[in-house]
């Protein structure tokens, strides 16, 4: 355990970690300050937490409540407060000590046989926190519960990537990174200015997902830029350090914004996903009563599987018509884009995924760089 740094700029489970101490200091009659301390783990690094609540509500149960901080950060989770409830129950030899479930709004895997979206450092992080409290004949059950979960879930884009009901509780650490943030965008640049002395070639991956695509089907990591959403200044910045070739890999509803003219990709911004669509429908023919369809679509993965259906139905090629061109005009926005700003000529090509993380399209010059990148 290391130095004490203030209680700001944190993620989830880190906040759901110290409602769970503060309701098992209750059952335990422990002394509760307004605050708790805890160990982030990821970084190995002491905390205070300030409480919200504590209340008794069983002979055995207890509620504390928190409110999510994430910092100097665009996130939806700000303010939403993490009910966690911590039943103290009598442990049986050889039972497991620390069971953790996900209440309301916590989101479930459809993929996962519809577990808890409850991941490996939040089981971690509350595990290795709540042990110190705990004597050997002593087990705790901890549910989870977002009350607005459900609410913010309709504002991302968990259900594409199979997350449904709710929100997860994900991440590496416990510090919340401004992903969407100019220090987040500096971050990048730095990487973006080190990795143009050692190639010509680049991957903008968007997000975890698109790190996670890029990385299994064999780009080498010193191709790769996690750009988060801000593709616009780092295109511009690959044309001023003369990068020849960008390959720009992503969520088919992230990517889709760049066919637009939308460069900076978070929601809280821009969306135009849907109208971009429709765009390229009628520019390859869609008939209008499809484009009244598609129109009617909540999100780009429901245009994505009405396109499907309707091709399975008409035995027609529309879907791979208009991602095929938006794909396209991915590439010549983005050549235009770093044109406007920067005197050099840089080759871009895009790579489209779905929500399983299967690509839906590639641009042909998306098709020859990846070809070039795996070959090297």
């Amino acid at each position: 355990m290391n130095n004490i740094i203030a209680s700001s700029g944190y993620t989830l489970p880190v906040f759901a970690c110290a409602s769970s101490i503060a309701a098992l200091f209750r059952l335990q009659n422990r002394k509760i300050n307004d605050e708790i301390y805890l160990d982030l783990v990821e970084p190995s690094t002491i905390i205070t937490v300030p409480i919200n609540q504590v209340v008794k509500i069983h002979q055995n149960k207890s509620l504390a409540i928190t409110e999510s901080n994430p910092g100097d950060n665009l996130d939806l989770t700000r303010n939403t407060p993490i009910w966690v409830i911590v039943e103290l129950k009598k442990r049986n030899h050889n039972q497991t000590q620390i069971v953790i479930k996900g209440g309301e709004g916590v989101g479930k895997q459809i993929h996962n046989g519809f577990k808890d979206a409850i991941y490996f450092y939040a089981e971690k992080l509350l595990k290795y926190n709540l042990q110190f409290y705990l004597t050997s004949t002593e087990k705790i059950i901890v549910t989870i519960i977002l009350p607005e979960g459900k609410k913010l879930a309709k504002q991302t884009s968990n259900e594409s990537f199979g997350i449904v009901q709710g929100l997860s509780l994900l991440g590496t650490s416990g510090i919340a990174r401004p992903l969407s943030t100019i220090s987040q965008l500096h971050n990048c640049q730095k990487e973006l200015q080190k990795k143009s002395q050692e190639t010509d070639t680049l991957v903008f991956c968007l997000g975890e997902n698109g790190l996670f695509v890029a990385k299994k089907i064999g780009i080498h990591s010193q191709n790769i830029i996690k750009t988060a959403n801000w593709i616009g200044p780092l295109l511009i910045m690959a044309g001023a350090e003369r990068i020849n070739s960008i390959l720009l890999f992503g969520y088919h509803g992230k990517l889709i914004k760049l066919a637009g003219g939308i460069f900076n990709t978070h929601h809280h911004l821009a969306d135009g996903r849907l109208e971009v669509l429709i765009t390229h429908g009628v520019k390859v023919g869609l008939p209008p009563k499809n484009l009244q369809s598609l129109f009617k679509c909540q999100t780009a993965e429901d245009a994505l599987n009405f396109l499907r259906k309707l091709d399975k139905e008409t035995n027609n090629q529309w879907g791979n018509k208009i991602y095929q061109s938006i794909a396209e005009t991915i590439d010549k926005k983005a050549q235009a884009y770093i044109n406007k700003h920067v005197s050099f000529n840089v080759t871009i090509g895009s790579i489209l995924f779905k929500r399983d993380r299967t690509i839906v399209v590639s641009s042909s010059t998306g098709k020859f760089l990846l070809k070039k990148l795996i070959q090297v």
